[in-house]
């Protein structure tokens, strides 16, 4: 498996897009997680699977499924770590497809962290000094800061 996620990665990035138009469901809506830590850093996640491997930890909404409970299960799923949802901060539409992200502010609340199939690593990063990721992903997170400073 790690291998054909690799071999996936390592694809150019219209070709996951292309793969992603043909097989997934005409409209798609997903989950997103931002945490911060008490520096205002922001946690992404290493994953295995994308061009640019770093971004928000996020996952698809399932069938019946309420947002709220998406966004703890892709984590747990991903990490072996609970969080909890504090806020609903936004909900946005990609540029690309059609495709909502609704997007929680958590916090982590439990467990260690255990790499898996999807995730080999989660670190916390400065807000100003984002690694090479979805251009989109840098510009959410941009907003949330602004958004909760604001609120602050």
């Amino acid at each position: 498996m790690k291998i054909l996620l690799r071999l996936w990665r390592s694809l150019p990035i219209w070709v996951h897009f292309f793969a992603a138009k043909l097989v997934r469901a005409k409209f798609r809506a997903a989950v997103a997680a931002l945490i911060f830590d008490e520096h205002g850093r922001v946690l992404l996640f290493k994953h295995t699977y994308r061009k640019w491997q770093w971004g928000i930890p996020a996952g698809s909404l399932e069938h019946r499924e309420q947002p709220a409970d998406a966004v703890l299960r892709e984590f747990y799923e991903e990490t072996r770590m609970q969080i909890e949802a504090e806020k609903l901060l936004t909900v946005v539409g990609a540029k690309e497809d059609h495709h909502l992200t609704i997007v929680y502010l958590c916090k982590i609340v439990g467990g260690e962290f255990k790499a898996s199939n999807e995730v080999s690593e989660m670190k916390y990063f400065d807000v100003n000094a984002l690694p090479k990721m979805l251009l989109a992903e840098k510009e959410l997170i941009r907003w949330a800061v602004d958004k909760l400073r604001s609120e602050n």
